[in-house]
């Protein structure tokens, strides 16, 4: 059963999506969770402002500012027939995914959307290169930040340091898993920018702004910075703007799980933003660590899907799950405090009932 939701347009499945109580934000179940790529249907929802409804045939996307020598403007068809269409998957994650849970760690109550362990998915992602788009704007070679500006009602937007935003993986996505893309999850066009949060990936794509100086925003100088003891300001931002994300794992278990006391296979994902996670271990209780077995082509801006078998004796448990990178980070135990509750990285144990 599905249900209608205001401020959204697509139906929320009954018991497949987390209701953050915004009426705009929705997380997918780790329970729910089945394959790689994640259905459109139950793929996580972070919108500012609720859906806008834009009709593709009068939509355009222009690109202008000081480090453009020329005004370019595209058309939807311009994005579906003149330029060679790149597939990829890639997983997107909100930086204050686990809110929640961070403010469970540190005794206190973050404001901002009540993130549970949902604001992750997976999709494949099919659209053009942002720097194939740029190309006719004959980019200056003073240009140094490229703004991706919403159509929704707030006008969302977000620098990009130049070399991110004509990077391989960086693409204006026309389709999602194979379909156009849902108004919800940025109908006709978003940006999509591989392992970095979410708020990179422009949704409802109206303009794009090339410079010549760094841009200052609201979202990268109030919101989606890190702001503590351990982040000094950074220019006129309160902290350091977040930009690619860091290691966590996801257990796909409800929370608190309940289980039978009989042989299971447990599995999660791991995510490490821009780099590959290279490997998973796990610790029941107070045991030692195991590694787990990563069952997918682990990649940079993917996540890896993992699994370890598992015959628990009735009881209280403990499940604790890490990863670590191909750079060498592992995933911490705790997380430093920041003002807004970003960028939780925290070793989580989960809880497990066995009867």
């Amino acid at each position: 059963m599905a249900i209608d939701r205001p401020g959204v347009i697509k139906p929320i499945p009954n018991g497949l999506m987390e209701d953050t109580g915004s009426g705009l934000d929705y997380g997918t179940r780790p329970d729910s969770m089945l394959g790689d790529i994640t259905p459109v249907d139950r793929f996580f929802i972070r919108s500012h402002a609720p859906t806008p409804v834009i009709d593709a045939k009068n939509w355009a996307l222009s690109i202008d500012g000081d480090g453009a020598r020329r005004q370019v403007s595209y058309t939807y068809e311009d994005l579906r027939r003149r330029f060679p269409l790149r597939s990829m998957v890639r997983t997107i994650e909100c930086a204050g995914n686990r809110r929640v849970l961070l403010g469970e760690e540190l005794g206190q109550t973050f404001e901002g959307t009540q993130w549970g362990r949902g604001a992750i998915s997976t999709a494949e992602w099919t659209g053009v290169r942002l720097r194939d788009l740029l190309e006719a704007a004959d980019v200056t070679s003073g240009a140094c930040e490229v703004m991706a500006e919403s159509l929704d009602a707030i006008r969302a937007r977000r620098p990009l340091p130049l070399a991110k935003a004509c990077a391989d993986d960086t693409i204006v996505a026309i389709a999602m898993n194979g379909e156009p893309l849902l108004p919800d999850h940025g109908y006709p066009a978003r940006l999509l920018v591989s392992g970095w949060l979410g708020a990179a990936s422009i949704k409802w794509l109206g303009r794009i702004e090339v410079s010549e100086h760094p841009l200052h925003v609201p979202w990268n100088t109030e919101d989606y910075v890190l702001i503590g003891p351990e982040h000094p300001a950074d220019g006129p931002g309160r902290g350091p703007a977040i930009t690619a994300l860091g290691i966590s794992t996801l257990v796909e278990l409800s929370w608190p799980a309940r289980l039978r006391p009989e042989p299971q296979m447990i599995r999660g994902r791991a995510f490490a933003g821009e780099n590959r996670v290279s490997e998973v271990q796990y610790r029941i209780d107070e045991g030692i660590w195991h590694s787990a077995e990563i069952t997918s082509a682990s990649s940079p801006g993917v996540w890896a899907r993992w699994q370890f078998p598992w015959n628990p004796e009735p009881g209280e448990h403990l499940l604790r799950v890490r990863a670590s990178d191909d750079r060498g980070r592992m995933q911490p135990e705790s997380t430093p405090w920041n003002e807004l509750g970003y960028m939780h990285e925290s070793v989580l144990a989960h809880p497990v009932h066995v009867a």
